[in-house]
């Protein structure tokens, strides 16, 4: 039913003192933020406390605290193999679905641990919402996939079925560009349409977390831009969660920003976590200002 790519597990090295290019920094251009981006003046959605994934012997996230807050967008950033996608996927539970995996510390979803053994995972993945990097509607048509999920959870209603699919749809401001179209196959939508087809997917089943693993990154210039203001049109209904390589993106989008890099141990580290004006213009660590200026690599 729940489908995952394989967990990511790459090899990298570390280097202790990272070399700087003599290039110019990379300029960001970071939205205006709203008032009160202060962990402390916001209600906790979602809690990572002392987080860390292995698979089999080896840990791919090492003891991660972080808060995420309602109604928010937090972006995860880092090089790739730094444990964003884990770390993402271990808000849902996703990488329970690969052979060996496993946690140690908690996720806290309002104030419960989703790990614990009384929790439904069933309820945990309706709850918490994903949309993969390249979208994935199912070889059904349009309505279908929408109304998938509802009629997974008992609602079989034709009435209530359809009103579910164009609140969705409307929400996923997807609704005038398949309305005439929802008999045909989702497959047959262009890549940014079937992308928030995906979205609509995922909020149909009513979530109140929306994770999101890239989801512009196969997308063109036009649709990632559509995909971009939806989040910031659903963050009033949802809390939002993105992994992205894009620091543009990332400074657009966002309200707060984590850096996570790759300690000696090959292990994924949060290096610095906090409002995303703060992260791209005055980061506290600088791990981090190397990374968003550009000045920052592995090799």
């Amino acid at each position: 039913m729940l489908k995952s790519d394989p967990a990511e597990l790459r090899t990298m090295t570390l280097n202790k003192k990272p070399k700087l290019p003599k290039t110019t920094p990379t300029s960001i251009n970071v939205g205006e933020m709203e008032d009160g981006q202060d962990l402390a003046n916001l209600p906790i959605k979602l809690m990572a406390d002392k987080l860390s994934v292995f698979y089999g012997k080896y840990k791919a996230v090492d003891e991660i605290t972080m808060q995420i807050p309602k109604n928010r967008i937090t972006a995860l950033i880092g090089p790739s193999g730094c444990g964003k996608s884990t770390l993402l996927r271990s808000f849902n539970r996703m990488n329970d679905l690969v052979s060996g995996s496993h946690v140690e510390g908690q996720v806290l979803l309002d104030g419960k641990n989703i790990y614990d053994p009384d929790v439904d995972v069933v309820d945990i993945r309706q709850r918490i919402g994903m949309v993969f990097q390249r979208p994935n509607p199912f070889p059904m048509s349009v309505f279908d996939n929408v109304a998938f999920g509802p009629r997974l959870y008992g609602i079989h209603k034709k009435n209530v079925l359809a009103e579910i699919v164009e609140h969705s749809l409307r929400q996923a401001a997807v609704w005038d560009d398949v309305k005439d179209k929802l008999h045909q196959s989702g497959l047959e939508l262009s890549g940014g349409q079937q992308q928030r087809l995906c979205i609509a997917r995922a909020i149909a089943v009513e979530p109140s977390v929306i994770l999101m693993d890239e989801p512009a990154s196969a997308l063109d210039p036009i649709s990632t831009l559509k995909v971009e203001e939806l989040m910031q049109d659903l963050k009033s209904d949802y809390t939002i969660v993105i992994v992205t390589h894009n620091m543009q993106q990332a400074a657009r989008v966002s309200d707060f920003t984590a850096f996570l890099m790759i300690n000696e141990q090959r292990s994924g580290t949060l290096v610095e976590y906090g409002p995303t004006e703060q992260i791209f213009t005055n980061p506290h660590n600088r791990q981090t200002e190397e990374y968003v200026t550009g000045r920052f690599w592995i090799e």
